[in-house]
């Protein structure tokens, strides 16, 4: 089964203007993110989709491969979809550009499931939060999921709600790396924008909210994700081993 791994890259961001270009260890960010997805064996084929020239230029220039998108997407999906149209692929791989240490293993963890079972759509990938402050940061998006690892719910919100606070419960945190079987994804653009995607800002809601299932793995990373420029010092201190 082919997989072809998309890495939607924007160059515009509130925050930090020019994110995928930021050099980090002397590489810019894009870069990281296309090495460590292309390493993984079940990605056939990696591409970084953008809106934006130099960003081509960057993936032209450490010989990756990148295309040319609408500068009108309003979702990472919308250009998903977009570029893998010419894509010759059963499995397409949302990877998201601002993490440049997600591991090769981590996107296996998300693809398995999809090749062994061809009746799951869509998968995506959790992991248990080890930090208390973490469960109340809106910030960090929470999933809860049935005993077959289907998704039940995406929240910015504490969910289970742990009422007795016995500390039996476990908490999970969303990862934002999608697998989908190329025909399911030229369907999203196709759905409305639904209630609880619109109330919670998650894009995911809409496919729960449609009736199809989400298949969500748990992996051991622990997403490290560039949002602004102080974060590229914890990155790279990360990849020396100091953080």
């Amino acid at each position: 089964m082919k997989c072809a791994a998309i890495i939607p890259a924007r160059f515009a961001s509130s925050r930090f203007p020019g994110k995928p270009l930021a050099l980090i260890k002397g590489k810019p960010m894009i870069q990281w993110v296309y090495e460590n997805t292309a390493s993984c064996d079940l990605v056939d084929l990696t591409v970084v989709a953008t809106d934006n020239e130099e960003i081509i230029s960057a993936v032209n220039g450490f010989g990756g491969k990148a295309v040319l998108t609408s500068s009108g997407h309003e979702t990472g999906t919308d250009r998903i979809a977009e570029a893998a149209q010419d894509i010759d692929a059963e499995l397409i791989i949302n990877v998201q550009g601002d993490e440049p240490v997600l591991p090769a293993g981590a996107i296996a963890d998300a693809v398995l499931p999809l090749i062994k079972d061809s009746n799951i759509p869509m998968g995506t990938l959790k992991t248990k939060i080890l930090k208390t402050e973490e469960i109340s940061d809106t910030n960090i998006v929470k999933v809860i999921t049935d005993i077959n690892d289907f998704a039940i719910y995406f929240s910015r919100s504490a969910i289970p709600f742990d009422r007795d606070k016995n500390n039996e419960v476990d908490f999970y945190r969303h990862i934002g790396l999608y697998v989908y079987r190329k025909d399911f994804l030229f369907e999203i653009p196709k759905m409305d924008d639904s209630l609880l995607e619109k109330a919670e800002k998650l894009e995911q809601l809409r496919i729960l909210e449609n009736g199809y299932s989400i298949k969500v793995k748990e992996t051991e990373y622990h997403p490290v994700g560039v949002d602004v420029p102080d974060d590229i010092l914890k990155v790279e201190k990360l990849m020396n081993g100091k953080y």
